[in-house]
């Protein structure tokens, strides 16, 4: 069979073994941590790695029918993804069970499902339909207004499950909206860390010392701005004022809006509170995993804080624990290499497509792999709050799985057709 005809020869194969690597660490990871007397098979279905194994089998089978469909499909029908999974997040939210603080999860009885999951993705797909079509300009208000309501409207329903680390990803699309030229897209990334440092100083140092500093800040740029005759006075003017209605909220969300848990944890990772048998038990037994892993590692399952359970959800969120117990500080370089190795390959390939839909998208799941990654290992080491967020293609869980898949799938399948474009 020529190449050029058969999808064995166009799919690109970097990308693939790169996600076949990460989903093999994550089952030997999964069968570490969860491996206990009287259950050492590593196909027992009763435990952890045995269920993932069939996950992994289901996800599997997905992507190799999306490799097989006609490419076309995936943009004509973005917007009926994207409804569906926007209809489930309301679902969730009146018939969803909670788990550890967050109604995100449906109950079949025989398997739970995240909608959270899948609305990455119909996001993904709804975004680049949208700057995907011929009239399509980020310079156009409509279309700006358009980008920011598909991502906006399921990012709002997360939060109103309590599932902060999962709305946090949605944030990913602004580097896709600056990829694609949308005036204003740069100032919101500053705009944002900003905010984030404010909330972050104020909650350390108290709203009266943020106002006094801030205040000072102004003072010396307005003098800048009026000595040096620059432009934009009422636009530093406009960001100043943002900053100081910032300091406001962000006392108050703090103590009024967020939950108590979440306030802790913030709390714990800002050194206010220890409560190492509370909110930071978590985060004090990962990084003693971690850290009593050395540079070499203990080994494939001599791992004693994994093999004697002192990390709760080690198989899930923490996955990232078993690696660095056992694998060390060579492990987790590993690891974290392949991740920047898929990350890279994926906005190279990005950059080859002859279609805006398939670059938009292709930027789209670098963005959300890059995010869960970045917020997992974060958390896992103390340098962001401990939220509910797993690491893509091994923790444990099918939805996780099946939608990181299905992304990377749809990604590859519409390189794949590139050829064909292209011929």
């Amino acid at each position: 069979m020529n190449d050029r005809n058969s999808i064995i020869g166009k799919v690109d194969w970097p990308i693939l073994l790169m996600y076949f690597a990460l989903v093999i660490i994550g089952w030997l990871s999964i069968y570490s941590a969860g491996m206990s007397e009287g259950h050492h098979a590593i196909y027992d279905m009763s435990q952890f790695c045995g269920k993932q194994m069939m996950w992994i089998g289901i996800a599997l089978a997905i992507g190799f029918v999306i490799l097989i469909l006609d490419a076309k499909l995936f943009d004509v029908f973005a917007y009926g993804v994207y409804a569906v999974v926007v209809f489930l997040l309301v679902v969730v939210l009146v018939y969803g069970k909670a788990t550890n603080g967050a109604t995100s999860w449906i109950d079949f009885g025989f398997f739970k499902f995240q909608p959270s999951e899948f609305a990455k993705l119909g996001t993904a797909l709804a975004v680049a339909s949208l700057l995907g079509k011929q009239d399509a300009d980020l310079q156009q208000r409509k279309t700006r207004l358009m980008a920011y309501v598909f991502i906006l409207a399921p990012a709002a329903l997360v939060l109103l499950q309590h599932d902060a680390g999962s709305a946090l990803v949605f944030a990913s699309f602004i580097f896709l909206l600056y990829r694609e030229g949308m005036p204003g897209a740069g100032a919101v990334m500053l705009l944002a860390v900003g905010a984030i440092v404010v909330f972050v100083l104020t909650i350390l140092w108290s709203k009266t010392v943020m106002f006094i500093v801030l205040g000072s800040l102004f003072v010396l740029t307005l003098a800048y701005y009026l000595l040096n005759k620059k432009k934009g006075l009422w636009g530093m003017i406009a960001v100043y004022a943002f900053f100081f209605a910032l300091v406001f909220f962000s006392e108050y969300a703090f103590y009024h809006v967020l939950d108590k848990h979440q306030r802790i944890r913030f709390e714990v990772l800002l050194g206010l509170n220890d409560d190492i048998q509370g909110a930071g038990y978590n985060l004090h037994q990962s990084k003693i995993a971690i850290g009593s892993g050395g540079f070499w590692g203990k080994g494939f399952l001599k791992g004693t804080q994994t093999k004697y359970d002192f990390v709760p959800e080690q198989h899930t969120d923490f996955i990232f624990c078993t690696i660095g117990e056992e694998g060390g500080f060579k492990g987790a370089l590993v690891l974290i290499l392949l991740y920047v190795g898929l990350l890279i390959r994926i906005i190279r390939v990005a950059e080859r497509q002859r279609l805006t839909f398939s670059r938009v998208y292709g930027y789209a799941i670098a963005g959300i792999i890059f995010v869960h990654v970045a917020v997992n290992i974060g958390m896992t080491i103390g340098l962001v709050p401990v939220v509910g967020i797993p690491l893509p293609f091994l923790s444990y869980g099918g939805s996780s799985l099946l939608a990181f898949t299905i992304m990377l799938a749809i990604f590859v399948k519409q390189d794949a057709n590139r050829l064909n474009i292209l011929s």
